[in-house]
């Protein structure tokens, strides 16, 4: 089995603080919202300095997909975060407040509950041939991506019930989630 799940078919909700917007890309379980997800993938766009939104018990994964980057204090450290396509993890329920290097910042988000699966979702970027397996979510970043006969266009994602190959001319994240094993992919 295998979700489609095209860019042009989410819609921009804004953040739980009102600084920015996010576009959700998946979640389990299917229909949850911000209080009760296991995990969830989005594309966040940020648009100015600000505070990120707490998220008591929950641990992220940041990669900055366009833009120059931005220079975080995560819990009282600095963190500078000027690289794209670097996974970065912090957990959530830190406050974290950001300030833009240069200009607004696109970032690919990976969010999962303590606690509520046996292991945490895995995130990497990559280019090229990559066999993957049951339960990967691909996102196209930057070029096109071919996965399970379909093409995928910048942030554009698929979720795969059963393995696959991809085929990524720039650069795509895959992502590895916990999903129980009779988990339908709807």
């Amino acid at each position: 089995m295998i979700r489609a799940l095209p860019a042009s078919a989410r819609t921009a909700v804004p953040w739980k603080n009102g600084g920015g917007v996010t576009r959700e890309i998946a979640a389990w379980p299917e229909g949850s919202d911000m209080d009760d997800f296991a995990w969830r993938v989005s594309l966040a766009e940020v648009a100015a300095d600000g505070p990120f939104s707490a998220f008591p018990d929950i641990d992220r994964t940041l990669t900055v997909v366009e833009g120059a980057g931005m220079d975080l204090t995560v819990g009282g450290e600095r963190w500078l975060v000027n690289t794209r396509y670097e996974p970065r993890d912090f957990r959530g329920d830190v406050p974290t407040d950001c300030r833009l290097l240069d200009g607004p910042v696109v970032n690919l988000n990976v969010m999962w509950r303590r606690g509520a699966g046996s292991a945490a979702p895995t995130v990497a970027v990559v280019r090229g041939r990559l066999r993957l397996s049951a339960g990967t979510l691909v996102v196209a970043l930057d070029g096109t991506a071919e996965v399970a006969g379909l093409t995928l266009q910048p942030y554009d994602a698929v979720q795969l019930g059963e393995g696959a190959v991809l085929h990524a001319q720039g650069r795509a994240a895959v992502i590895g989630l916990p999903m129980p094993a009779d988990a339908p992919l709807a």
